[in-house]
């Protein structure tokens, strides 16, 4: 029969002998960077499953990476209103998508359209 201090001990060993957790390696991840005309780069770091990384909506980018299955080009299109002043963006998206590389660049009109265009994607 166990006493209180044998459980106690046993319950201290089996939590002492698991070891720290494994680090989870995400199943993708990207540099995503905009470019203005002027020169002036702003660069994020986004991963997915699970999310991390710096992009300011990173769990909204990441649903809509899910919805195109990784590709750039079918990004889905948010719904809203963008001015149309004319002041382009260059997009690049560098890194891997389930272990495939991807190596994506496009330009946009503006940040706002860059934005919409790319389902949150390009929104910092």
């Amino acid at each position: 029969m166990f006493g209180a201090t044998s459980l106690a001990a046993c319950a201290v060993m089996a939590v002492c002998t698991t070891g720290p957790a494994d680090p989870v390696t995400p199943d993708s991840s990207f540099v995503l960077t905009l470019t203005d005309a002027r020169g002036g780069t702003t660069s994020v770091q986004l991963t997915c499953g699970p999310t991390q990384g710096n992009h300011p909506q990173g769990e909204a980018a990441c649903r809509s990476l899910e919805r195109a299955d990784g590709d750039f080009t079918r990004l889905p299109v948010k719904n809203q209103a963008c001015t149309m002043i004319y002041s382009p963006v260059l997009a690049t998206a560098s890194g891997n998508w389930h272990g495939t590389p991807v190596k994506f660049d496009t330009e946009y009109s503006n940040r706002c359209v860059a934005d919409a265009h790319s389902g949150g994607v390009f929104s910092f």
